[in-house]
């Protein structure tokens, strides 16, 4: 996989010795948990702006983040010269167009997934960090920096369980909203398999397959859950459980097998109840308490310009083969993935 620079080639983290002033688009849930991770557990950071829509939430943020300024205009945000670097959070469908305008005015940015919605635009936001030279994007895959993937990667890399042949994932909510798109669960929970997938084994998707079992008597209409079968390019098999109507909680785990053993992540909290017959432990409501600490490790590194995030091109291939999931579900056939030549500035 390409998520290096190649000599020569600056990377997207922010770096440098001072305090670093961040503008945030967007404080719903997952913008204001940035903002109070780069006001209180991140050093070297200060939120100094904030935007959204709903000007009392962000009046809210801002007063959270120490007085942070609150901007009516989010292009007036990413262009002031009191703004080091910008967080986008704001609803995917923005993305694209704030994005764009980080990168014509010169700014480091990390952007939530998806980098766009859709392939064409993260496409357009690869020519403009292209044309631009050198990298200036982080996309928000936080699981590249949870603890239990960064351990299971090493022990892989290390040789610890031999050649990789096949990697089981399980990603399960409690509940979605009624009506649900089924292309949904490729494209907003699935999408992060397909990014860690990459990731692990440090090579392509070659080809997709979906299947749906009968439909849980919860999922409201929705083809929920779903099997993807993702083939590597060297043979790899990864298959990913997305069960949005579990109801039971948040749950992610993986099974990584290898020739020669195999590894086990699991995300169990620090106690566990044992009484009357019964071995506990609670699970939580949604992905935020499971991957605290990744978001807090995703931006410091950021902060750090230590460029261990993912890039622009990783966005645009995370989004490229979740559409080709999205065919294979539609058609109920296996789909060839084919990304394009990756660009220059992301070759290692």
């Amino acid at each position: 996989m390409t998520t290096l620079l190649e000599p020569g080639h600056s990377g997207a983290g922010i770096g440098g010795a001072t305090v670093k002033r961040i503008g945030v688009i967007g404080t719903g849930i997952m913008g204001a948990d940035h903002a109070r991770l780069l006001t209180h557990a991140v050093s070297g950071a200060c939120v100094a702006g904030v935007f959204d829509l709903d000007a009392d939430r962000a009046r809210g943020v801002a007063a959270d983040s120490g007085g942070a300024r609150v901007f009516a205009d989010p292009y007036a945000l990413i262009a002031d010269d009191d703004i080091d670097a910008v967080l986008i959070a704001s609803s995917d469908a923005t993305h694209e167009d704030f994005v764009l305008a980080c990168v014509a005015a010169g700014k480091p940015v990390l952007c939530e997934k998806p980098l766009a919605p859709t392939v064409e635009g993260c496409a357009r936001i690869v020519e403009a960090e292209t044309a631009h030279g050198g990298r200036l994007i982080t996309v928000g895959f936080m699981r590249r920096f949870d603890p239990g993937y960064t351990d299971l990667k090493a022990l892989l890399r290390a040789g610890e369980v031999g050649a990789p042949l096949m990697l089981h994932n399980v990603h399960r909510n409690p509940a979605a909203v009624p009506g649900l798109p089924s292309s949904a669960l490729i494209t907003n929970s699935a999408v992060h398999e397909l990014d860690i997938t990459r990731w692990l084994f440090d090579e392509e998707i070659a080809e997709v397959a979906v299947h749906t079992p009968r439909a849980s008597g919860q999922a409201g209409g929705t083809r929920d859950p779903q099997l993807l079968i993702l083939t590597t390019a060297s043979g790899v098999l990864s298959d990913v459980e997305i069960f949005v109507n579990a109801r039971y909680g948040y749950e992610v785990r993986c099974e990584l097998v290898g020739e020669s053993g195999t590894v086990t992540l699991d995300a169990p909290p620090p106690t566990s109840l044992r009484r009357g017959g019964l071995h506990a432990r609670a699970l939580p409501g949604d992905w935020r308490p499971r991957f605290a600490e990744a978001y807090r490790l995703e931006l410091q590194d950021w902060i750090d310009g230590t460029d261990g995030g993912a890039t622009a091109w990783d966005g645009f291939a995370a989004t490229f083969v979740a559409q080709a999931c999205v065919t294979a579900l539609e058609s109920g056939q296996r789909h060839s993935v084919g990304l394009p030549p990756v660009p220059g500035i992301y070759r290692r």
